[in-house]
């Protein structure tokens, strides 16, 4: 049960008029010249720009945007967003779906690989475009994630004694209205052989607002245990509105986790990684993999190899202690687990 009084929010949750998260979401940075213009950089000072990203395009909350460094071109928080022309050529061993989403495809909206577990695409969007999303050339028209139906994937999930697990995912669940996340949780409580509901976001890292009182009242009110996992790269990611956020989460009852991507250009170094570790940790949260990069299809300025990202879990485990060092990963199509590297 996550049924937690949610009565001592945290000092930056107030009563907001409803919707004041999904305003800042519509006054995000969607224009590169924006962007750009708001962190004191011109084009020369980066790498070759590319303004044609239409089926991916630009997406950078405010809020995400205040933590970076003006005038520094490379600033971690800016390459994990900044779209280059790069982009446009898949690079050896890149594809448009590097994790075999759909192979794993058992109903519209659902996929399952791994025993136990459904994953549903609930909506395509996201709070924040980041450019090395394995999902961002996923086919989201074609499933329930464009027409908020989930009749038959609930209906699926009855039908599978063997599911105990239903994981939110997307594009972002939290893109969705805790309204529609209530009506989708209100058919899944029907269910009886469900034991466990994880939720996949970038949310409260990027646009910690959302973490409203609407969201929490919610998650308090589920019949099952919680895990929340989040998605923070870099250290700077975390300030004091996202640790006041996940602070707020877990006083909902809910178990928070963090997921990080081992890129080139951003966190492969291990004093970033131990205080990443260490910030997340002062925010409640555990960190919990660190993975490599999926081959997607122009995303190989980011890659770091195998070797170094074994050798960096190596030299965390010599500063820190166990519960503070993710797990290295990778994700294979067709596998029945995630690879644990080290």
């Amino acid at each position: 049960m996550s049924a937690v009084s949610t009565t001592l929010a945290t000092p930056h949750l107030v009563d907001r008029p409803n919707g004041d998260w999904q305003m800042q979401l519509r006054q995000a940075f969607r224009r590169l010249p924006d962007l750009l213009a708001h962190l004191q950089l011109a084009p020369a000072q980066l790498p070759a720009l590319r303004a044609d990203a239409m089926h991916f395009p630009l997406l950078v909350p405010r809020a995400f945007a205040a933590r970076m460094r003006p005038g520094d071109p490379h600033d971690p928080l800016l390459w994990q967003v900044l779209p280059l022309a790069a982009e446009a050529r898949a690079g050896q061993g890149e594809t448009l779906d590097p994790v075999g989403d759909k192979a794993s495809e058992r109903s519209l909206g659902m996929l399952q690989k791994y025993r136990g577990r459904a994953l549903l695409l609930t909506t395509a969007a996201c709070a924040i475009h980041c450019r090395y999303c394995f999902r961002q050339h996923y086919d989201y028209a074609a499933s329930n994630a464009a027409r908020g139906d989930w009749h038959e994937v609930v209906a699926a999930i009855a039908s599978d004694s063997t599911i105990h697990e239903v994981i939110l995912s997307g594009g972002d669940p939290l893109s969705l209205s805790t309204e529609r996340l209530r009506r989708l949780t209100d058919q899944l409580r029907q269910i009886p052989h469900l034991r466990r509901l994880r939720i996949h976001t970038r949310w409260p890292v990027v646009l910690p607002d959302r973490v409203d009182r609407e969201l929490l009242d919610w998650l308090g009110e589920l019949p099952w245990p919680v895990t929340i996992v989040i998605h923070a790269n870099h250290p700077a990611e975390i300030d004091a509105a996202v640790s006041s956020a996940c602070q707020a989460l877990r006083r909902s009852g809910a178990w928070l986790l963090n997921q990080s991507v081992l890129l080139a250009g951003v966190n492969d170094d291990a004093d970033c990684l131990a205080a990443l570790s260490d910030a997340l940790q002062q925010a409640g949260v555990l960190p919990y993999y660190l993975h490599l990069l999926d081959p997607v299809a122009g995303a190989g300025r980011f890659r770091v190899g195998e070797r170094r990202g074994r050798a960096l879990i190596a030299e965390l485990r010599a500063r820190l202690p166990g519960y503070l060092v993710p797990r290295l990963a990778r994700e294979k199509a067709g596998e029945a687990a995630k690879l644990v590297l080290a």
